[in-house]
Formats: structure tokens, C-alpha cells, sequence
């Protein structure tokens, strides 16, 4: 078969999207770059719809690459000895490329022994919407010869650059105003950048394409009312804790490990993320309620049941999913913590063996608005956690509170936002 017509216009209909709409740089594009210094496979993991593909292709089109993407129909069945004619007809196209995109390759039969081979001269760049899926197999294969990155909806940063609107790190009171303006926009519709073209409506679009194409076809579910209903139940109480068995009681799923595997399914998808009650003791860990978030806040007013009236949860998941896309490129881990006398942190910050911050999360306006359970929290964690380094996040007061020897900063939810990260962006 004869692949080149199929790669050209791909490759056009990408192109002539960039002229036209043009593409807003990425955060992690920095440490992408620097995973491919030399030929190396990189696996750009990530929810569906969050631009993996223009991410990719950003990439690599600075120099001779090849891009193919195989969610493309007329690549429907495409056979493993197939693989090596495309390769060939990439060179015919675009001569001796250096690069290689391989969008969405993870449905090929051996693909990963392909994409081995073409590594040892090559930067070779694949795609997926499964963690476990994409990254086991070439972990399995190609051990130690690839590196992964997952790319998040956009970031509130990046969500003020598609906007053509300033980030700058004093604004003026006018500036301060747009920008404030733009985080309601960002909290109500989310960063994923087909909203910004085809509006909010895209949102319930993507979650059914998450559910149907990425858990239930998948994993073969047998009952997609009940994972349904696990799903939607998850997104609508985001930040409460929860356990597997309340869940199988609450939803009348009949065994405790059907709701265990089927929202790891979901953490897979990347809709959803985990966390653990922070305990020294693992087994204590293990056995905890936990706290889910939702990758993105706009999906929380569009599937959610109440979600989207509750300034302070729109606040923590969008707190959550910050936190979560910083985890990648600085090494931390999240957790919440609780003690038996319920005072409560919303997110414990690890770094290896040592916590290194403690962070509340508030719908405050004002220092009067802050509530003696946060800092009560945040002071009770400190000492069980030996850590000092105490934030809270709020809506818009700034300042530092000092209480019982300890000095507690608050910083405005925007600010934090665009605060550099470790993955280089500024």
C-alpha cells in the first residue's frame, strides 16, 4: 500500500492549522527537549483531547521529521510488516529525517519493536491516552530506553497565552482585573484546548469519548451503567474522602475489588487522580479514605451534580490538578494528611523521604475571611509532618499570618498559577 497521500495530508491539515489558529507553547516543552538530546524514544502520555498531537508535532517540526497519526481510518488494520513501507514512504516524502512522530500508535500489533529499532539513530516520538497501556509496553520492551511526559490540559499560563492575554509578574490594577476576570473563565471552562474553539458544550464530548473509548471499550466493562455511575459519582465529589466500600455500598456495585480496579481504569484515562492520606506508617496509607480530583475543573460544572456552584471546590480541584501537572518535572508527590482529631490538610507536598509542604486551600477574599480550621490544620500538620513550609491558597488575600511560632503565607490562587515551575515555564 502506498502511505504517502495518507502522511501528506496529515501533515497539511497540521500545517495549515498552525497558520490559521496558531499554537500556544507548552510548559513541558522544555523538558521534552531535554529528554531528546539524543536518539531516544519519548512517550507523551496524557487525557485525550489535551493536545498531545500538536505538542508532538511542535516538537519536531524545527527539523526533518516524519509525523504519522494512526486514529486516521484509512490506517484501520494496518499490519506490524506494514510499518516498515510507511518508513519508507516518509523518506520518500521528507528525505533523511532525524525525527518521527508516531501519533496514537499503541492499537499496532509489536508496534514498541518498531519503534526500538527506529530509536537507535532516531528521536522517536509516540503517543497515548493509557498510562499503563503505553508506557507498560514499552517498559516491558525497551527498559530503561524511553522516557515518559504527561501533558495536562492547558495550564492557567498557557491558558492566558491561547487567550493572547499578559501574564506579567506585577500586573497593574488593570491587569490585575483581566487576569482575575480570565481565572473565572479558566476555572468554569477548563483548559482543554478545544474549548477555546468550539466552546463549553465540547466538554461533555470529551468525557463520553474518556468513558466509551478509553475504559469501557478497553477494559471490556460488563456493566457501563455501574462504572458510569462510579464516574459521575467521583467528579461530583471531588476533594471528599471516600473509601472502595462505601463506594460499592453507595452504588450497589456488588464487590469492593470491582470499584478498586475500575478506578484505576479511570486513573489510567487520566480523568481522575488519587490521593493517599499521608501516613508514615504505609499500611495505615493503604487502608485510609481517599480523595479524588478531576483533571480538569471545566469538566466539574459540565458532569458534576453541584460541583460547579462551589467556589471552594472549583478552587481545590484546580489546586489539585496544578499540583499534579508540576509533579512530573519536580519529582513530588501529593498527598492530603487528617488526624484522629479530624484536623485536616488539603495537600501534603513530598520530595523523597521528607515532606516539604503543607498547603489549605480557601475561597477567602480577605484576611477576615480565613478560617481558624485551616490554620488549626496547617499548624497540627506542621508538627506531626516536621515541616514549616505552610501556605494558603485563596481567592485573592495575600499576606502572612504568624501564629504559635510559626509563619503561615497566603497567596492569591492566580499568583500561585503562575508561579515558574520545574519544568521551565515562565
Amino acid at each position: 500500500m502506498d502511505f504517502k497521500p495518507i502522511l501528506k495530508e496529515q501533515r497539511s491539515e497540521l500545517e495549515a492549522k498552525e497558520r490559521s489558529e496558531g499554537f500556544v507553547p507548552r510548559d513541558m516543552a522544555a523538558l521534552a527537549e531535554r529528554y531528546l538530546k539524543s536518539p531516544n524514544i519519548l512517550a507523551v502520555l496524557g487525557v485525550r483531547r489535551a493536545g498531545k498531537s500538536v505538542f508532538s508535532y511542535m516538537l519536531a517540526a524545527r527539523r526533518p521529521f516524519g509525523y504519522v497519526n494512526f486514529l486516521d481510518e484509512r490506517l484501520a488494520g494496518i499490519r506490524t510488516d506494514e510499518l516498515d513501507t510507511l518508513l519508507r514512504n516518509m523518506y520518500e516524502l521528507h528525505g533523511d529525517i532525524g525525527w518521527i512522530v508516531l501519533d496514537e500508535i499503541q492499537d499496532i500489533p509489536k508496534w514498541e519493536l518498531f519503534a526500538a529499532r527506529l530509536r537507535t539513530s532516531k528521536r522517536v516520538i509516540v503517543t497515548g491516552s493509557n498510562s499503563k497501556l503505553l508506557s507498560g509496553e514499552l517498559g516491558n520492551r525497551l527498559t530503561g530506553r524511553h522516557l515518559d511526559i504527561v501533558l495536562h490540559p492547558f495550564s492557567f499560563r498557557e491558558y492566558l497565552a491561547c487567550r493572547r492575554a499578559p501574564a506579567p509578574d506585577s500586573p497593574t490594577t488593570r491587569e490585575l482585573a483581566d487576569i482575575v476576570k480570565a481565572l473565572e473563565a479558566y476555572l468554569d471552562e477548563g483548559g482543554f484546548p478545544e474549548v477555546q474553539r468550539l466552546g463549553k458544550p465540547v466538554l461533555r464530548v470529551i468525557y463520553e469519548d474518556i468513558i466509551t473509548k478509553d475504559v469501557l471499550a478497553r477494559h471490556r466493562i460488563d456493566n457501563p451503567a455501574q462504572l458510569r455511575a462510579l464516574a459521575r459519582f467521583l467528579v461530583s465529589n471531588c476533594g471528599n474522602e471516600t473509601s472502595y466500600a462505601r463506594l460499592s455500598k453507595s452504588l450497589g456495585i456488588k464487590h469492593v475489588s470491582t470499584v478498586s480496579n475500575w478506578i484505576s481504569f479511570l486513573e489510567e484515562s487520566f480523568l481522575i487522580m488519587k490521593l493517599e492520606r499521608f501516613d508514615f506508617k504505609l499500611k495505615k496509607q493503604f487502608l485510609a479514605p481517599k480523595k479524588i480530583y478531576c483533571v480538569d475543573s471545566g469538566l466539574l460544572g459540565v458532569v458534576g451534580f453541584s460541583s460547579s456552584d462551589n467556589r471552594g471546590a472549583l478552587l481545590e480541584n484546580a489546586v489539585a490538578s496544578e499540583l499534579w501537572r508540576r509533579r512530573e518535572p519536580s519529582g513530588q508527590e501529593i498527598y492530603y494528611w487528617k488526624d484522629h482529631r479530624q484536623n485536616e490538610v488539603d495537600f501534603v507536598v513530598k520530595r523523597k523521604n521528607r515532606v516539604t509542604q503543607l498547603i489549605q486551600v480557601t475561597y477567602a477574599g480577605s484576611k477576615g475571611d480565613l478560617r481558624e480550621r485551616e490554620t488549626r490544620g496547617l499548624l497540627e500538620g506542621s508538627k506531626a509532618l516536621r515541616c514549616d513550609d505552610l501556605k494558603i491558597i485563596t481567592w485573592n488575600y495575600e499576606g502572612a499570618e504568624k501564629t504559635e511560632g510559626k509563619t503561615i503565607k497566603c497567596a492569591p490562587l492566580w499568583k500561585w498559577l503562575l508561579e515558574p515551575t520545574a519544568g521551565g515555564a515562565r
